[in-house]
């Protein structure tokens, strides 16, 4: 049964991406498993119809939540215990990964995702494996207020996650959060973070994704063409992984939409970042 609650627009988005997920987990040879993927799927309403171009991008998903999944891993053995999702979506890391004992999670989200997320997960018993904190926030507005009210501490180092979001802000908002998230993140931080160029969105067959997008109110509005420098002017060293060669690292197939032969000069910037 759908569970009222899940806005549409940009956030009704995360449905598609907890659909790949759920495919995922259902592969023997998965590269992750989410056993909560489905009942949020199942609670927002599956979506059908999805176009070639969507199709494909569930191949990046899957191929993205592994790779963020690992970066995640790596600043917490590197001794980080403070972790923040920003624009969290249906996300369930909190509730999947193997977390060292004192790490606290915060995921940052419109009120009614939360709320929606929130009550699904209440109705099937699931269970944290960290100090999970929802902040109801806009990434539009004050979220730093908000997020820094509900516990986070500036002054510790912060291993922070901006999967799937910046493309859907403009170029002002989106400065706006990389401008803020800099502000509080103390020596030793690192960045995981997901951003497109223009080449990958003006991709003609990207278009019919594109136009869907935006009929739903979810436009890309942004892009970056050299994202190292992006973040170099905010204090960040930047590692950029290609997904061509994230996808033979995990042993699977280079997806099309990634693929050089294909893609051309269209990317998906996967990156890595700390800040000294």
């Amino acid at each position: 049964m759908t569970v009222t609650g899940l806005p549409t627009g940009v956030s009704r988005t995360a449905v598609l991406i907890a659909q790949a997920r759920e495919a995922e987990t259902a592969r023997p040879s998965g590269l992750f498993k989410d056993p909560l993927a489905r009942p949020l799927v199942e609670a927002a309403g599956r979506i059908s119809g999805v176009s070639e171009a969507g199709r494909r991008a569930a191949e990046h998903f899957v191929l993205r939540t592994r790779y963020f999944d690992d970066r995640l891993g790596e600043a917490v053995r590197a001794g980080l215990r403070q972790v923040v999702l920003l624009a969290a979506g249906l996300d369930t890391r909190a509730y999947r990964l193997d977390w060292p004992a004192g790490t606290r999670l915060f995921e940052v989200d419109l009120p009614d995702l939360i709320a929606f997320k929130d009550r699904v997960l209440a109705e099937h018993d699931a269970r944290a494996r960290c100090e999970r904190t929802a902040v109801a926030a806009d990434l539009r507005d004050d979220w730093p207020a908000s997020l820094v009210s509900a516990g986070f501490d500036p002054e510790r180092p912060t291993a922070w996650l901006v999967e799937g979001v910046l493309m859907y802000l403009t170029p002002e908002d989106g400065a706006a959060v990389l401008k803020r998230l800099s502000e509080l993140s103390a020596p030793g931080s690192r960045l995981s973070v997901e951003h497109v160029n223009q080449a990958y969105a003006d991709q003609p067959k990207m278009r019919p994704a594109m136009n869907k997008l935006a009929a739903t109110q979810a436009a890309w509005l942004s892009s970056v063409e050299d994202p190292e420098r992006w973040l170099a002017a905010h204090g960040w060293r930047a590692e950029i992984t290609h997904q061509a060669d994230l996808a033979v690292s995990l042993g699977r197939p280079v997806p099309a939409m990634a693929h050089p032969a294909v893609a051309g000069a269209a990317r998906i910037w996967l990156v890595d970042a700390t800040r000294d």
